[in-house]
């Protein structure tokens, strides 16, 4: 059983189910001496929740989670009676099928509740007629180590194995709870776009001005927050920048309609899908501080980061973080690499002030990219989704 509820989750849930069918195809058969044995060397079944590329991946959906992404504590919270039906039916999906193996991917804060649900249900009816005990493994890392970091105890108790993307997050669990399994399995970046996209930057043809990437986000509340502010800085870039061209990125035509709604200048360029191309063409980009920053950094774009959540949200963040930074660039290289700015800070005219001084000047755009190749290094060499894979194999079989 597979629960992804985002975009990015969705993408990675179904990379995974590729290559679960490759490490189980590739596995040796398991003798057993059962009459009726249980589990046998047949390929596996996938079913749960996610969107559409797990869909495309052969994983039976119950349901779309993807269409119901929020972001924030007031969005969660508008929509809660909605997420308490979600998660009821999917509780008793899994208590109706018993999966072997539950994978959490990412939407930690559905997917936590979710493990802690089957948990508590499963362990007060341990007896030889309820022996349903499945293997809760959750697939990429809740930022625990960024607030809240009481909750690693939680998961220790609820969680087999948890599998990072990012390489500090092992370490972090190591001194606070040992006794949860925690793999670095890489990114899965280096898998989708290859050892080095940033070197192919280097060698190719400039068209015309300097180009601007606008990436205001994959959720509709992201969207909504942060598209007004990134076309008032564009307008003050123009007046600055001779000859530039911009562009936008959205991941679908939900939210490219979205944006439209809102309206946008006709010198902008919009374009679905493609952001690895974007990417490639990009001097400097200007997005929300979400995974599309190590995308950025990947490409080795020098990149404005912003982030801007309702008036809630941000009064409980402030109280409760204790990382410095928010662009998970900034986190792996210590440092402000990309510039951030954050709620009131986030205005048009600190971003295009960012934007047009990175524009303005190639030898600091040069020693950010220099910056970014170390980042770049630091996660993790191909084949996180197979590593993962056989992580997941190796617990449900009882292997180290």
């Amino acid at each position: 059983m597979l629960i992804a509820g985002e975009a990015s989750g969705d993408a990675l849930a179904a990379e995974l189910v590729h290559a679960l069918r490759q490490e189980y195809a590739e596995a040796p058969a398991v003798p057993t001496t059962d009459y009726q044995p249980r589990l046998t060397t047949l390929a596996p079944r996938f079913f749960g929740a996610g969107g559409p590329q797990m869909a495309a991946a052969g994983v039976e959906l119950d349901f779309d989670m993807t269409a119901h992404s929020v972001i924030g504590l007031s969005d969660a919270l508008r929509h809660y009676g909605k997420f308490r039906r979600l998660f009821r039916r999917l509780l008793q999906l899994a208590r109706a099928r018993q999966p072997e193996v539950i994978v959490c991917v990412d939407f930690s804060g559905f997917n936590r509740r979710f493990a802690r649900a089957i948990r508590q249900g499963t362990r007060p009816r341990a007896d030889g007629f309820h022996n349903w005990k499945p293997r809760i493994i959750q697939y990429v890392s809740p930022q625990v180590w960024a607030s809240r970091a009481g909750r690693a105890r939680q998961m220790a108790r609820d969680y087999n194995l948890v599998l990072s993307i990012y390489p500090f997050e092992k370490d972090w669990y190591a001194q606070r709870v040992p006794q949860l399994p925690v793999e670095f399995v890489g990114h899965p970046l280096v898998d989708r776009y290859g050892p080095d996209p940033a070197a192919q930057d280097e060698s190719r043809a400039r068209e015309g001005g300097p180009l601007l990437l606008m990436l205001p986000g994959s959720r509709a509340a992201e969207l909504r927050r942060h598209l007004p502010v990134m076309l008032s800085a564009l307008d003050l870039i123009r007046a600055k920048v001779v000859g530039l061209r911009a562009r936008m990125v959205l991941p679908h035509d939900a939210l490219a309609q979205q944006a439209r709604a809102l309206g946008l200048p006709r010198n902008l360029e919009l374009r679905i899908g493609g952001l690895s191309r974007a990417l490639a063409e990009a001097d400097v980009a200007l997005a929300s501080t979400g995974t599309v920053t190590t995308e950025c950094a990947y490409f080795g774009v020098p990149t404005v980061a912003l982030y801007k959540t309702s008036w809630s949200t941000w009064q409980i963040g402030r109280r409760i973080v204790t990382v410095k930074y928010l662009a998970m660039p900034n986190l792996l290289a210590g440092e402000e690499v990309f510039p951030e700015f954050i709620q009131s800070a986030a205005n048009a005219g600190n971003l295009a002030g960012a934007v047009v001084a990175l524009l303005r000047d190639e030898a600091r755009r040069a020693r950010i990219k220099a910056r970014l190749r170390e980042v770049a290094a630091t996660l993790g060499p191909p084949g996180a989704a197979r590593r993962a894979a056989q992580a997941i194999l190796a617990t449900f079989q009882g292997r180290p």
